[in-house]
């Protein structure tokens, strides 16, 4: 693979193009890594409203009538509902897996097998998270190759 990198002065025109014969699992995922390095978020961890990456970003929790986001070292309060996230950042490699969790494949170690029809996510971060029966399909397609689409 060759690779270019030039320097421009407009920052407005900053860009990165991807010339494949072929869009591939491994290409999707520099494509997501790419667009998901210059997102940030804001969210409040003990009275003090921070801003974060989207890629430092493990999962996404709802619990009760709040969301949070899970990084390494910190979780963060967020004014945003988990659909939206959902929604937001398919494209980012983040994805459903139960009615409140969106997790960050980017951040996914490995998944197992569990009862009932039921996966396991082991994350990065040593978090275990069920992945629910109605979301197995989609996790594994995403998971096995292709994307969040079906593609």
């Amino acid at each position: 693979m060759h690779v270019q990198i030039r320097k421009i002065k407009d920052k407005a025109r900053e860009c990165l193009i991807i010339e494949c014969v072929e869009v591939t699992s491994e290409i999707e995922s520099i494509r997501a890594y790419a667009l998901t390095k210059g997102t940030t978020l804001s969210g409040s961890c003990e009275e003090r409203i921070y801003q974060f990456n989207l890629a430092d970003v493990s999962y996404f929790e709802a619990f009760g009538e709040h969301v949070y986001a899970y990084t390494k070292s910190r979780h963060y309060k967020l004014k945003v509902r988990l659909y939206m996230l959902e929604s937001a950042y398919t494209d980012h490699h983040f994805i459903r897996c139960s009615k409140s969790f969106v997790i960050n494949l980017m951040k996914l170690e490995c998944i197992s097998p569990a009862l009932n029809g039921r996966f396991t996510a082991h994350m990065q971060n040593g978090e275990k998270i069920c992945i629910s029966r109605q979301y197995v399909p989609a996790v594994l397609r995403v998971v096995l190759g292709g994307n969040a689409h079906g593609l």
